[in-house]
């Protein structure tokens, strides 16, 4: 399905803020409420909007400490990646997970209190899984920018 420029202001009105009323989806993209109301729910049925969620401060939470790992499987098929990626969406402290090309298969986004938590979550999580070949670990020391959305 094509969108047009009305779904596409709907999609930039509510991934800036999703807690808006239809009524006011509406008023800012210049349509009605029926129309708005038919339009965002196709777009959520059609997959464009995945979700609604709030940005949550990690460091009011004590789950400031961010640390970017790396993995690298010991070796890689199907069974082996799916065993790993499920064990790993059943990991809290990881945040996101992507298959990544290059020296690792892996880059996982890990949010704990401390470097003592990363330490626990490294050697009894993350090393309890037997497939995991190495691990590099980088730890955040400030964060500059952090975008939720996408710019279209």
């Amino acid at each position: 399905m094509q969108l047009d420029e009305k779904d596409l202001q709907i999609l930039r009105t509510v991934q800036h803020d999703g807690r808006l009323t239809i009524k006011e989806i509406a008023r800012k993209v210049h349509l009605s409420t029926t129309p708005v109301f038919e339009r965002l729910h196709r777009l959520e049925d059609e997959g464009y909007i995945k979700r609604y969620s709030a940005v949550l401060d990690a460091e009011k939470l004590n789950m400031g400490f961010v640390v970017f790992c790396n993995v690298k499987l010991r070796q890689m098929n199907r069974d082996i990646a799916m065993d790993f990626i499920r064990r790993i969406s059943d990991l809290p402290e990881v945040t996101e997970c992507y298959n990544i090309s290059g020296n690792f298969d892996y880059l996982l986004k890990i949010h704990v209190p401390d470097m003592k938590a990363y330490q626990h979550f490294l050697i009894n999580d993350l090393g309890a899984i037997e497939s995991v070949g190495s691990i590099e670990s980088t730890f955040v020391m400030q964060e500059i920018k952090q975008e939720h959305g996408l710019n279209f």
